[in-house]
């Protein structure tokens, strides 16, 4: 019976490399044993394409698997010239630890990449790290060995968030560069005050790369589960706010929706990937989308 990787989903598991490798381990094989039996899953599984043998390939680079079973030559497409540098960007500023039934946004966030980071070194990617909030960037950048990974899972449990997200968009250049094929994900609330965060991620785009907003929230962040009267405090800025839950749900619920939209349209119009995940989101959500969004740059 396959393990249920919810029940391994606690803080002091987490914030462990080997409990981080093994949450992410279960996520992956469990996604990937019930997609191949699945006929919706597409081209794309086996992280390699396969096309007709042309005069002038590499003979070296023939699947004889292949050609055992079909009497036809094919070649691994992702053998060839596939690869391409997949970078994690981690949003580690205060509102990252807003915390909803035991398991952070960060905590989350961290199991997000480490299953990700793991399917991406499963295709023979270089994947890379990066961290940052008002105070400092974090950087591991992208190669495809084992040990890399390792300390991929190293630099994440590290991750502390504090502050906010930066005015300057100066960490743009020492992030990406613009000729590179890359795969860009950029986890974050998107918790801004005057436009910084989405103004950054729209700079990170250019006609070679793919990049993908990952929103995480909080199941009461979206839906406003709240009772009777409490003190909300922004956990970046220190402000409280009295409110009364029944008086402002209906208004609250109104302008987080047309936030979304907002922030939706607004990345659509730049080419820019957009997908919420709740803290309660399955892992294999975003698996799938990593897959779809990988192929895009074959």
């Amino acid at each position: 019976m396959k393990q249920d990787y919810r029940q391994l989903l606690q803080p002091k598991i987490i914030n462990s490399v080997s409990g981080l490798s093994l949450i992410a381990r279960v996520i992956v094989e469990g996604y990937l044993s019930g997609a191949h039996q699945s006929k919706r899953v597409g081209p794309g599984l086996e992280f390699s394409q396969y096309r007709g043998y042309q005069p002038g390939d590499d003979m070296r680079l023939l699947d004889w698997k292949m050609l055992a079973r079909s009497g036809r030559f094919y070649i691994k497409e992702s053998e060839i010239d596939t690869q391409v540098a997949v970078k994690f960007i981690v949003d580690a500023s205060a509102s990252m630890l807003h915390e909803e039934e035991g398991l952070s946004k960060m905590d989350y966030v961290r199991v997000l990449v480490a299953s990700l980071a793991h399917l991406s070194y499963k295709q023979g990617d270089a994947t890379g790290l990066f961290s940052l909030n008002n105070s400092r960037l974090r950087a591991l950048h992208p190669t495809s060995h084992k040990q890399h990974y390792n300390r991929l899972l190293h630099e994440l449990i590290k991750i502390e968030g504090s502050g906010n997200w930066p005015l300057d968009r100066n960490s743009v250049t020492e992030i990406h560069h613009g000729g590179q094929k890359e795969l860009l994900f950029v986890i974050t609330d998107m918790y801004e005050q005057n436009g910084e965060l989405t103004k950054w991620i729209q700079s990170l785009k250019t006609s070679r790369n793919e990049v993908v907003v990952l929103q995480v929230l909080g199941k009461n962040e979206l839906e406003f589960n709240y009772t009777g009267a409490l003190v909300f405090e922004d956990l970046e800025t220190g402000k409280r706010v009295k409110v009364n839950a029944k008086n402002s749900k209906a208004q609250y619920l109104k302008e987080m929706e047309a936030a979304l939209v907002k922030t939706k349209n607004f990345f659509l119009s730049n080419t820019i990937g957009h997908e919420v995940f709740r803290l309660d989101s399955p892992m294999e959500e975003a698996l799938q989308l990593f897959l779809k969004k990988r192929m895009r740059l074959n």
